[in-house]
């Protein structure tokens, strides 16, 4: 009972009486509930590798195949379930302990519950009480049988008169008594070798035994050794655990500051990034500016270049046409004609009405001599320094929830060490050993004994043998010295002694059958009942619910285990629930549901779940004040380019003379239809100078108009960038200014908010890896921990010596010395009807003529064998 108590205090690291003073000092640990503003659930918690818990090995394997005496075993339960066919009277046993709680008291049996409960018995028992009674009436019987058979054979009945009748089928008489006598003996001798294969196996399962002992002793030692280890290590790993929260906790900035960060980014960087964009957009309305200026130059130096060019062209291609050869009637319509075109050569575009863009040019250099990118980047640079504020702001906090994590460890291990586990176990070992040596020193005994249960089973066998033998030897002289040719009182010696031999044998059969029947009946009965109402319930687990049925053992306890081993009978603990999770090899914490004694749960909730771990992040306070997103040179910057003047520019006038053509005509068409009507001209000095005011027109395009072309093109594309810019540049800067008011205002008044719901997300990630390694505990010590096989290997190894070592081998005994006792009674009649044929007879019959018939007829008459001298 002692190593029970022991084994039940291996995993309380409390008893319940402090569990509940714990309890009542510190309170129930509140429920954390979910924040339901929380825009976004926290990230997953990294997993923790807590690694493996040593492993115990045990030895034991409760496993036993018989080998080929397993057909034998198999016969006999064949045999017992024919005997008794009914199921596991379950319900009638628990009514029978229920109700006998107190004892067995004969007047209790009167009353008509009882004798109710005894008839259910006896109609379950109904197959071993018939076998029993025929048993016992052979018991009886056999001597008074025996006794009265001598005393007939005494008087020369019974067949005790030495004359023996002569037949016609004597022959096939004495062949069918031989045979069957053959027959009965052979198996009488298959029934003795049945009984002393089941007598030897249990002196060889009696060896093997020890090996179980020492095995099961073993496993228990490994238990006790192991489990220390596995609750240290249970314990070392909270380092684990702690190790990642302080690694966290050293990352802080990163890791709480960077999800504020990611958080207030949404609203911070959107708006830098416009005014980052802004800063490049005026970079690109310098650059537009000076490309319309400059452009602006070029053109209109180039329209008064242009417009003396033409006109010197056009005065010098009029002259030509003035030639008296344009009098000419065939050549007077070609000059008219290019006459009538003179006039296109002229300028169409004129710049010189467009004012200069210089004032705005002016002001935007101006404004470009303040960097504004810098500046915003000054802002996303102390936006980005949130992690590291946050760092600088939280050193204290961190460093008093560094100290808290020691402590907690500190308790833990105080806690773990605070019980004798390892002294009790220790004192568990010890016991273990004495229990082993006390065992073993019973060890020659038990061999004494089963060395005298064997001589005793054999001695008992031999009365069996002695039988066979004198039937055997009855047979073998019998036969060898029978004569045919002999008559009944001439039998030779050989043959007189067959018979008396299988005389002798049916007089000891008579002796020992009777005794014989005896240890059958009695081994049958007790062993059988063994084997139906113990061995097989065991078997199937059956018997367990029959010990943990409710209320079985006293009306006012529930459950027999926890009220042996725990004093608290109402725990829902059963033999049925704690072999099964034993034979699973769980541990014994959840095995023995220890939990109902110490809940480890409620110990870690009470360390681990410290309400002040809690209540130092709940007080983090935040300051994002010192974030400057954009400076007041920033902003000024901003305004005054929105005052700038590029939005006073005239892009109409510019667009409207850009979107016009340098010149009226274009030069080159009007250059190539000159060239084709000069063509049409006689070969002369008309035609060449008409060309050669061509070729002057396309040198006027090539040098002069394709270089207004390109800066005109310029232009326009510097202009419409322009308009784009000054399109409501003012309400653009006022929206940027206000954006960053806006999320600065956020920053510095608002962000409470997010601090709040990012520190308990990053406060639940450090939860979490508590709440890993308490879920850890738990799976270890339901699944690891001390994990309860040897006990389960216990009642396995109990199972296996007590009904397939004994019982099974003591049913296959008693079932082939019983079948030897019910072989006897043929063998006794063939062995008596048998030794006639061979024993010498007294008188026998013979044979005279008939003096009153004419026919020769023999009559039989007793005679007395002829007297020899050599007889």
């Amino acid at each position: 009972m002692l190593w029970t108590r022991w084994l039940v205090l291996l995993l309380c690291w409390g008893a319940t009486s402090s569990e509940q003073q714990a309890e009542q000092r510190d309170g129930t640990p509140a429920v954390a509930q979910p924040d339901p503003r929380r825009q976004r659930s926290p990230p997953p918690v990294e997993p923790l590798d807590f690694g493996f818990v040593p492993a115990a090995v045990y030895d034991t394997h409760a496993y036993h195949e018989p080998g080929p005496v397993g057909i034998l075993f198999h016969m006999v339960h064949a045999f017992l379930y024919v005997v008794q066919p009914n199921s596991f009277p379950k319900d009638l046993i628990v009514k029978i302990i229920q109700q006998n709680m107190g004892g067995i008291k004969i007047e209790e049996w009167r009353k008509p519950d009882n004798v109710v409960l005894l008839l259910q018995w006896i109609y379950y028992e109904s197959g071993f009480i018939i076998c029993g009674t025929i048993g016992i009436l052979f018991v009886v019987l056999t001597p008074i049988i025996g006794m009265c058979f001598c005393v007939c054979r005494c008087c020369e009945n019974c067949g005790g008169e030495m004359h023996q009748r002569q037949r016609k089928n004597a022959d096939c008489q004495r062949g069918f008594y031989t045979a069957s006598l053959i027959a009965s003996t052979i198996f009488i001798i298959l029934g003795v070798l049945i009984a002393y294969a089941a007598n030897h196996n249990v002196s060889t399962k009696i060896k093997s035994t020890r090996r179980f002992i020492n095995t099961n002793m073993r496993d228990l030692r490994t238990f006790a050794n192991n489990t220390p280890a596995q609750i240290e290590y249970l314990t070392a790993q909270y380092t684990t655990a702690k190790h990642k929260v302080l690694s966290d906790l050293d990352n802080i900035g990163p890791l709480l500051g960077g999800r504020i960060h990611s958080q207030l980014e949404k609203e911070v960087v959107p708006s830098l990034d416009t005014a980052l964009r802004m800063a490049g957009a005026m970079r690109e309305t310098k650059e537009a500016l000076e490309s319309v200026s400059s452009s602006l130059e070029v053109l209109q130096e180039g329209t008064g270049k242009l417009r003396n060019s033409l006109s010197g062209e056009r005065a010098s291609l009029s002259n030509t046409l003035s030639d008296p050869a344009c009098t000419n009637g065939a050549v007077s319509h070609t000059c008219n004609t290019i006459r009538s075109t003179l006039s296109q050569l002229g300028i169409s575009a004129d710049f010189s009405k467009l004012a200069d863009v210089n004032h705005a040019l002016a002001n935007v250099n101006v404004i470009l001599k303040t960097d504004l990118s810098n500046i915003v980047q000054k802002g996303y640079s102390s936006f980005n320094d949130t992690p590291k504020l946050v760092k600088e702001q939280t050193k204290n906090i961190v460093a008093g929830v560094k100290n808290m994590l020691d402590k907690i460890g500190t308790e833990i291990n105080s806690f773990a060490k605070m019980f004798p586990v390892e002294a009790s176990l220790a004192n568990f070992t010890i016991f273990l050993n004495d229990g082993q040596k006390k065992i073993e020193s019973y060890y020659p005994q038990i061999d004494q004994m089963d060395f005298y249960r064997w001589i005793g089973c054999v001695a008992v066998l031999c009365t069996v043998i002695l039988v066979v033998a004198f039937n055997i030897l009855g047979l073998l002289c019998g036969t060898c010295g029978y004569d045919k040719q002999a008559t009944p009182t001439t039998r030779g010696c050989l043959s007189n002694t067959g018979g008396n031999l299988l005389m002798a044998g049916v007089g000891f059969t008579f002796i020992f059958a009777w005794v014989l029947m005896g240890i059958v009946t009695t081994l049958f009965v007790v062993s059988g009942n063994v084997e139906k109402l113990i061995c097989e319930p065991l078997a199937n687990r059956q018997l367990f619910q029959i010990i943990d049925t409710p209320y079985l053992v006293h009306p006012a306890k529930k459950n027999f285990l926890p009220g042996m081993l725990f004093q608290n009978p109402n725990i829902d603990l059963t033999l049925g629930s704690m072999y099964r999770e034993c034979y699973e090899n769980n541990g014994l914490y959840h095995a023995l549901q220890l939990e109902t004694m110490f809940n480890i749960n409620s110990f870690l909730n009470r360390t681990v779940y410290n309400k002040d771990l809690a209540n130092v992040f709940e007080s983090v306070q935040i300051d994002l004040r010192d974030i400057t997103l954009l400076e007041q040179a920033g902003r000024d910057n901003l305004l005054n380019f929105a005052n700038s003047g590029i939005g006073q520019i005239d892009y109409d006038a510019y667009l409207a003379e850009v979107n016009k053509g340098v010149t009226l005509v274009d030069l080159l068409s009007f250059s190539t239809n000159l060239e084709a009507q000069a063509d049409q001209l006689p070969r002369g000095a008309l035609e060449n100078a008409l060309k050669g005011h061509a070729s002057s027109i396309r040198q006027i395009h090539r040098e002069q108009v394709v270089p207004m072309e390109q800066a005109m093109s310029a232009m326009s594309q510097s202009i419409k960038q322009l308009q784009r810019t000054s399109n409501d540049l003012p309400a653009k800067v006022t929206n940027i200014l206000s954006a960053i008011d806006a999320v600065e205002y956020l920053i510095t008044h608002n962000a409470s908010h997010v601090v709040k719901q990012e520190t308990k997300a990053y406060t639940e990630s450090l939860v979490g890896y508590f709440k890993q390694y308490t879920a850890w505990v738990k799976n270890s010590l339901t699944a690891e921990v001390a994990q309860c096989k040897p006990i389960s290997n216990i009642v396995d190894s109990m199972e296996i010596v007590g009904c397939s070592f004994i019982v099974d081998s003591v049913n296959t005994f008693w079932f082939g010395l019983g079948g030897c006792c019910i072989l006897l009674i043929p063998s006794i009649i063939f062995s008596i009807k048998l030794a006639k044929y061979y024993r010498r007879m007294d008188t026998e019959d013979v044979f005279e003529d008939s003096p009153y018939l004419d026919t020769l007829t023999r009559f039989p008459r007793a005679s007395a064998p002829p007297s020899y001298m050599d007889w």
